[in-house]
């Protein structure tokens, strides 16, 4: 008999049968999208349409928001923690695993999404879930620092420039930009980026403002106020498996 495992659990069950664990890999992935283009609210109705399942389906899965959400977060966090030791062992140099990691976690829209899901998690008190960002953030310090000691990455660049970067590059363009055009144009831009930040480069100028690493953006969001969870304009309904 299947051993029922918890669903917001960051692994899947252990015994999860084959299409069971695609239509939750397709959850995950529908809601991370529907969060990058409409927020943490996105109704739930619509993220299981683009999954190609039922409402049912997703509330076997996941019996609320917070639980889908909790589990897009920890699932983006093991992602980025997996694309960042697979380039550690994959690449000849850390400048090219820095490439490598930043390049797939624009093709994961890691930092597109996780800015929506910070406001509705408590990161810092959810244990799993600050261990789950420790495991994605060592991998990349540890490419930060080899990078550094090889001198192919410029000394003022820090773990949290990083971070930011992809932020800013992963978020949709505006304007009537086809979906395709604007991810091509995201890596173009992360590669120019990245020409930047080697070292030497040919501008000798310091980088202006502070350097920050993960550990001083996670103490500036510990320090400020709480915002409320936001509510939907809507109550929702939960719709029966039939």
């Amino acid at each position: 008999m299947t051993r029922e495992a918890d669903p917001t659990s960051p692994l899947p069950p252990r015994r999860m049968r084959a299409d069971a664990l695609r239509n939750r890999e397709r959850l995950l992935d529908a809601a991370r999208d529907a969060v990058i283009e409409h927020g943490s609210n996105a109704p739930l109705d619509d993220i299981a349409r683009r999954a190609g399942v039922g409402i049912g389906t997703l509330y076997r899965r996941f019996p609320d928001r917070p639980a889908l959400l909790r589990q897009v977060a920890l699932d983006l966090l093991m992602r980025s923690a997996q694309e960042g030791n697979a380039a550690l062992a994959g690449e000849p140099d850390a400048f090219a695993a820095l490439a490598r990691y930043m390049h797939r976690a624009l093709d994961l829209r890691i930092a597109a999404a996780m800015p929506a899901l910070v406001g509705q998690l408590q990161m810092h008190r959810d244990q799993e879930l600050v261990a789950a960002r420790r495991a994605s953030v060592e991998p990349l310090d540890k490419i930060i620092s080899a990078a550094h000691a090889e001198g192919s990455l410029r000394p003022e660049v820090a773990s949290g420039d990083i971070g930011l970067l992809l932020v800013r590059l992963t978020r949709p363009l505006p304007g009537p930009i086809p979906p395709e055009v604007n991810d091509r144009m995201a890596h173009r831009h992360l590669d120019l980026v990245l020409s930047g930040m080697r070292s030497p480069n040919p501008s000798r100028a310091p980088l202006p403002g502070p350097a920050m690493t993960f550990s001083d953006l996670r103490a500036m969001a510990e320090a400020a106020p709480q915002a409320a969870p936001e509510r939907p304009d809507e109550p929702e309904t939960r719709e029966e498996t039939r």
